[in-house]
């Protein structure tokens, strides 16, 4: 998780065109105010204070419901009232359009007894009361509220009394106008005075405003107290409805991108012996639906923002993560996304030329933080060589292929005469993790030149193997227990013993053609060892893949870098163990990570507590994860197609199916996938054997 701190100077810290990745971009909204009521009496809690028991620090959101559908959010508590409490709230773009929303009924706040997220956009609360004095202790009254990222809730009354009732419905209603910034900050300022508006109530400030409407509208608009009433005949048996409609005075309706016709997202669907399978790839897909942006200057090109509610805005590293576990959804997101950072690529003279920005992110206590421009930089080449793989059109790939060149170059040339990428640099650690991604780059970098003509492959290879020969022997160290790679060498050559969850890295090597894997920076006898770490007690948790093993000093279960589950690296670890032949090892992977997805309503938070699984126990929550996140929920997408082993080389007119033969989660069908730009569907057995049972025409079967 990338924690809010003060920009930095460093090249690597800049901050991209639509803000730092752990904020929404800013939007501006124009307007003056007008019809200003007198300053109302103090609302306590003022809104962004967190919660008690929380203070200082981000306001957490591990009991929020959060309906997102960039740019618009929706955060509420699981009591459905806003309150204006720590994040609660609706947002659009980074703003809080309104902070407060309080229904009373008959003078009462309805009963909470369910709250459920009913999409990755929409949320359902349900509350009643008992309003008939001779009801006894059954209520009579239900309160339903549908609320909506796109500024709209629905408020809906329903009646089981005997006999008609007069119903007086009360929504209290206040906002700060805050930015998303201020208040996981702690700094937002009091509630703004209201001016009646329309048919609802309007506030302003000199550099925004926000409005909400109401249909029906309401027989009362109070300015002074942010108060809108209404009064309801309800005969037996019947309902009355409400809809309020916030949005920036003036602005359209939101439309999000997700909600397009014209999705980059395949609507693929799973089913098989497991239940949770179809499941966990609808909701991967619906999140991933509602975290697309548009590139402002070409809104043909979308990204995933890195996740809500910080990252809501374009992260580098987490969207092209995202874009490359997705590829067997389409190339199209993989497209608009390698397109929307080639236009931020650094260019001019200078050693960072090519280098694509990113912030810096921690990493942990044993190391200082990295560079994710550094990833970014090296997932360029990788993703844009894999998606030609998955059929990116020829003239796209060639259009994209000189920011790959200048990725490889820089690449290049900030190793210099050295063997090992450095980060950060000047006189970093080489990570292991840095290595793996600049290996990986190497090779798929190199075979893409060779592919159009390009020069500088053959020189990418000599390095890459060079690299190899030295990673293993300089990285590895061996112990009592069989070795291990070290997490890093530090600037005088000194290896880092501790074991983490970046070391699946090293298991991710990349696909070349025909179906066949690049080789890794490990030997099969250190691939087989680390397997074994990787599947033992001290990193997997029972739900996932711990971040910092158990037993390592300064070990965390809820560190977000020193012991917490990582999903994204944990779905990796799944595929690459898998990949490698260790399937024990990645069936344990997955089952902990589907059943805890189950407890989390198949909504992956980025990341959860590394606590001990036990009987009857469940996956303890991350007070700041975010959830959705962009590469949780790409995960979901590459531990299924990663059971079914789909290795796709569209220039070749060929796909390789390469399934996990133990079948960990028994019969899986896996449909509406998309290879070389046209549906896909492929199903493999309890027996562990796949079957291609739809393709694009003159797509061959591989060996």
């Amino acid at each position: 998780m990338h924690q809010p701190s003060p920009p930095s100077t460093a090249d690597d810290n800049r901050r991209l065109r639509d803000g730092p990745p752990w904020l929404p971009p800013a939007e501006a909204v124009s307007g003056q105010p007008r019809n200003r009521a007198p300053r109302p009496k103090p609302v306590r809690p003022a809104p962004g204070t967190p919660p008690p028991g929380h203070p200082g620090g981000l306001p957490p959101t591990h009991t929020a419901l959060i309906c997102v559908a960039l740019p618009g959010l929706a955060i509420s508590a699981e009591h459905g009232q806003l309150n204006g409490r720590g994040l609660e709230g609706f947002y659009r773009a980074g703003r809080r359009l309104l902070a407060r929303c309080q229904v009373r009924v008959a003078g009462r706040e309805p009963l909470p007894v369910q709250a459920r997220m009913t999409g990755a956009d929409s949320a359902r609360f349900v509350g009643t009361l008992r309003v008939s004095p001779a009801a006894g202790p059954d209520p009579d009254v239900i309160v339903e509220r549908t609320r909506h990222a796109d500024g709209t809730e629905r408020i809906t009354l329903r009646s089981s009394a005997p006999h008609l009732l007069r119903l007086p419905l009360e929504v209290a209603l206040g906002t700060d106008l805050a930015d998303l910034g201020a208040i996981a900050s702690g700094t937002t300022g009091p509630e703004l005075p209201a001016s009646v508006h329309d048919s609802g109530l309007r506030w302003a400030t000199p550099t925004g405003n926000a409005a909400i409407t109401a249909d029906p509208p309401p027989a009362d608009a109070l300015a002074s107290a942010g108060l809108l009433r209404w009064e309801f005949d309800l005969p037996p048996g019947g309902t009355a409805s409400v809809e309020l409609r916030v949005r920036a005075d003036g602005a359209a309706p939101l439309r999000a991108v997700g909600r397009a016709a014209t999705s980059p997202l395949a609507p693929a669907r799973a089913a098989g012996d497991d239940p949770r399978v179809p499941a966990l790839l609808r909701t991967s897909i619906d999140d991933l639906q509602s975290l697309l942006l548009r590139d402002p200057a070409h809104p043909s090109d979308t990204y995933v923002a890195g996740g809500a509610p910080w990252r809501c805005g374009l992260a580098p590293a987490e969207a092209l993560a995202a874009a490359r576990m997705t590829l067997p959804l389409g190339t199209r997101l993989a497209a608009g996304t390698l397109r929307a950072l080639a236009r931020t690529q650094l260019r001019g003279p200078g050693p960072r030329t090519g280098m694509i920005p990113g912030p810096r992110r921690d990493a942990g206590a044993h190391l200082p933080p990295g560079c994710t421009g550094t990833e970014a930089t090296l997932l360029f080449p990788a993703l844009l060589a894999e998606a030609r793989r998955w059929g990116l059109p020829e003239q796209e790939t060639r259009e994209l292929l000189p920011a790959a060149e200048r990725c490889l170059s820089w690449l290049r040339t900030t190793v210099g005469e050295h063997t090992y990428l450095c980060d950060p640099r000047p006189g970093g650690p080489a990570r292991a993790e840095t290595q793996a991604h600049a290996h990986r780059a190497a090779l798929l970098g190199a075979d893409l030149l060779d592919a159009y003509d390009r020069p500088g492959g053959a020189a990418l290879r000599q390095w890459a193997g060079e690299l190899r020969t030295a990673f293993r022997a300089d990285f590895w160290v061996e112990d009592r227990g069989g070795g291990r790679p070290a997490a890093a060498l530090t600037p005088d050559g000194r290896p880092l013993t501790h074991l983490g969850s970046t070391a699946v890295h090293l298991l991710d090597t990349g696909l070349l053609g025909a179906g066949e894997l690049a080789v890794g920076l490990l030997d099969r006898a250190q691939t087989g060892q680390l397997s074994r770490l990787l599947g033992g007690p001290a990193m997997d948790s029972g739900w996932g893949l711990r971040g910092l093993g158990a037993k390592e000093a300064g070990h965390n279960p809820f560190g977000h870098r020193a012991g917490a589950v990582r999903v994204q690296e944990t779905a990796l670890a799944v595929a690459g163990l898998a990949a490698a032949g260790y399937e024990k090892e990645a069936g344990g992977l997955l089952r902990g990570l589907l059943a805890a997805s189950e407890h989390f309503g198949h909504r992956l938070p980025e990341m959860f507590a590394g606590v001990q699984r036990s009987d009857g126990s469940a996956p303890l929550p991350h007070p700041a994860a975010c959830r959705p996140a962009a590469t949780a929920a790409a995960s979901g997408v590459l531990l299924l197609t990663a059971l079914a082993g789909i290795r796709p080389d569209v220039p070749a007119r060929t796909v390789t199916l390469r399934p996990v033969h133990s079948a960990p989660l028994g019969e899986l069908g896996l449909t509406g996938l998309r290879v070389a730009g046209a549906p896909f569907s492929v199903r493999v057995s309890r027996l562990g054997l796949a079957m291609v049972e739809e393709a694009a025409d003159g797509l061959q079967l591989g060996a």
